[in-house]
């Protein structure tokens, strides 16, 4: 283990940081089209569902508003993503620096 590999893992967490801050609105869930009479496919409405704190919900959402969700729920995904990422590099950080503080000097 280098340190070029330590600097390698704080820049990455940094990059994502960066990232992670530049997310704007976001929501977690699936958004749906549904139909009233869905034999006919008529009557169509959108429906966002998501679980939240335990438990599932369901908002039914304005057609004009279905982009602007859309890209929250993208930002939702990417946060996820992201976040991930950072808790992996954080974990393979700690374990490098714990192996390094261990060896003798």
């Amino acid at each position: 283990m280098t340190n070029t590999h330590l600097e390698v893992i704080r820049k990455r967490i940094e990059s994502i940081k960066a990232q992670l801050a530049g997310i704007e609105g976001m929501r977690p869930g699936s958004l749906t089209r549904q139909y009233k009479d869905p034999k006919n496919r008529r009557g169509a409405y959108y429906q966002l569902s998501y679980t939240r704190d335990m438990r599932s919900r369901t908002d039914y959402v304005p057609r004009d508003y279905v982009r602007e969700l859309r890209r929250e729920i993208q930002n939702y995904k990417r946060f996820k993503v992201l976040t991930d990422q950072w808790i992996a590099l954080s974990i393979e950080l700690s374990r490098l620096m714990m192996k390094r503080a261990s060896r003798p000097q």
